[in-house]
């Protein structure tokens, strides 16, 4: 045995917690554990850091475990005298387990080899650890290792042959992750029993408070977790949106939920139409629009998506031609100026509102594709606001998200998506298009994956007319 190397597979055994695959209720000090291993005792406290560089190859490497410890007889060694933990392998009695580093610095009487009794127990271990130790051999192949982290709450999806252990495992991570404070798991699918993407759930452990506080692009958000649809894996697409938009722009966000998209984008001086039928969604997107100081660019509203798309055009452009809604006046900020504290302060920003959105935003993608339709017409009484040949002015992009069948080739996902929206808008639409563009945001199961699909709304669609008028 070469004693330079690390501790090898069987020694490291030393350091794994007990095991009991018959525990369900948790017994945290079950899990303690007494190993005895071997020390170098520092004779002069000055000489530590000379001796651990010296011993690197003979010392304990252990995760979140100092190999620098306070030696276990202050009354032969000295008070505040340290030794250093070695490798199991180091045996006090054999010294043909030491190294000749260690028996060099034991000759010439800066290190002594003295037993230490290394004790670990349930705080040491990681929730891994522990799982390990509790669960059947044939469950852990894929032991529940993440979660979602909603504020302080923990959102599980256990699989069958966990829910047996679903308690056990819960106290467990809770112990395990200080910033989580509850723990659920989800019984139901987002929207099989609500309208508004809300799911059933239970309480596995901690405290059954779901008011939570999230933070995301600078913004922040309360909202009953309960109450209302949060993604915090969306985050990502929630940016990569808001990028889109531009200062001065208008944007309808159909579906805006507490607000994800809507707030941050008024927080870079878009002008936002955010709509949500769930009553609690609504509440909370209000009580984020003054939170983050974006009452002049965030309108929330509280409708149905079939009657919100419609009137939407008419609704911005009735606030936009009113002479005391049509521009939001920005007050002056100070001119930073590092030689004068007198520098004139900079004039007020007047920023007019737009006659017509730039952008629409459906993020429903369960049912989204239903509500095309009511884009039909859109502006087919407002036509006159794209027909001046100096305007810049054009029909907005539709950004909008639903789920698909997952295949190796996303071109037959994106071919598939762009045939319904063509069907359901009578246009026709193609992945090709210089305008469109179909963005693979996630999988949300092994089958299903979500997408964006990013089209600009043709003429043909928006000034259609429809029977009665627009819908």
């Amino acid at each position: 045995m070469n004693p330079s190397f690390p501790p090898n597979p069987p020694a490291m055994s030393l350091f794994r917690p007990p095991i009991n695959r018959a525990m369900r209720i948790l017994d945290r000090s079950f899990f303690t554990k007494e190993i005895p291993l071997s020390a170098a005792r520092i004779f002069d406290n000055r000489h530590i850091t000379k001796c651990r560089t010296e011993l690197s190859w003979d010392l304990l490497k252990l995760e979140r475990i100092s190999s620098v410890r306070v030696d276990p007889d202050p009354g032969l060694a000295g008070e505040g005298k340290r030794c250093l933990l070695l490798r199991p392998e180091v045996k006090v009695d054999d010294r043909e387990t030491w190294s000749s580093t260690l028996k060099e610095l034991v000759r010439v009487e800066e290190v002594g080899v003295i037993p230490y009794t290394l004790r670990l127990d349930y705080d040491y271990w990681t929730y891994h650890d522990i799982m390990t130790s509790i669960l059947p051999e044939e469950d852990q192949d894929e032991i529940p290792v993440g979660f979602t982290l909603v504020g302080h709450i923990a959102h599980l999806n256990l699989r069958a042959p966990y829910l047996p252990y679903k308690h056990l495992l819960a106290t467990i991570l809770l112990d395990k992750n200080p910033p989580v404070r509850t723990v659920i798991n989800k019984t139901s699918d987002v929207g099989t029993t609500s309208t508004f993407r809300t799911f059933t759930y239970e309480l596995l452990a901690g405290s059954p408070d779901l008011n939570v506080v999230m933070r995301e692009a600078d913004c922040v958000f309360h909202f009953d977790y309960s109450k209302v649809y949060w993604n915090s894996r969306l985050n990502t697409e929630h940016n990569r949106l808001v990028n889109k938009f531009r200062p001065g722009e208008a944007v309808c966000d159909v579906m805006a939920g507490v607000g994800p998209f809507a707030v941050p984008a008024g927080r870079k001086g878009v002008f936002v139409w955010a709509n949500d039928l769930n009553p609690d969604s609504f509440g909370s997107l209000r009580d984020a629009v003054v939170r983050n100081k974006v009452t002049q660019f965030v309108h929330p509203s509280n409708e149905d998506a079939k009657t919100f798309i419609p009137n939407s055009a008419t609704y911005l452009l009735s606030t936009a031609t009113n002479p005391e809604s049509s521009t939001v006046t920005l007050p002056a900020k100070p001119k930073r100026s590092s030689h004068s504290t007198s520098t004139p302060a900079l004039p007020p920003t007047t920023i007019p509102l737009p006659l017509t959105f730039s952008h629409y935003v459906l993020n429903l993608p369960a049912s989204s594709l239903s509500f095309l339709p009511h884009f039909v017409g859109l502006y087919a009484s407002h036509k006159h606001l794209f027909s001046d040949p100096s305007s810049t002015r054009k029909l907005p992009m539709i950004h909008i998200h639903t789920f698909w069948t997952k295949s190796d080739d996303d071109r037959v996902a994106a071919e598939g998506i762009c045939g319904e929206i063509g069907r359901l808008l009578d246009c026709a639409i193609s992945p090709d298009d210089e305008e469109t563009e179909v963005w693979d945001v996630r999988d949300v199961a092994p089958l299903k994956r979500m997408f964006c699909v990013s089209f600009r709304l043709s003429e043909e669609v928006a000034f259609r007319e429809v029977d009665g008028g627009t819908e």
